[in-house]
């Protein structure tokens, strides 16, 4: 399975890229296990963002939401504004 993931902010800055496309191994099929297996391919900043916020699809979604063939799935910081 092919995703898209986009970092936004600190994380952009943080690993040195805005994007990426992946190729999933079998049973990564959740926000939460892609952002783990992202860590086990050394994006070690995803383990240690405080409040990390996530969106599939440009939607906001938590680490339980579904990750599909094909979909584009964004990490970021929480962000204040004015």
């Amino acid at each position: 399975m092919s995703v898209k993931v986009l970092y936004f902010a600190s994380l952009k800055e943080a690993l040195g890229m805005g994007s990426e496309s992946v190729d999933l191994p079998p049973g990564v099929a959740t926000v939460g296990a892609l952002r783990d297996w992202l860590v086990s391919q050394g994006r070690d900043k995803l383990a240690s963002a405080k409040n990390l916020r996530c969106a599939v699809n440009q939607d906001m979604a938590g680490l339980d939401a579904a990750v599909r063939e094909g979909d584009e799935i964004a990490f970021f910081p929480p962000v204040t504004g004015g």
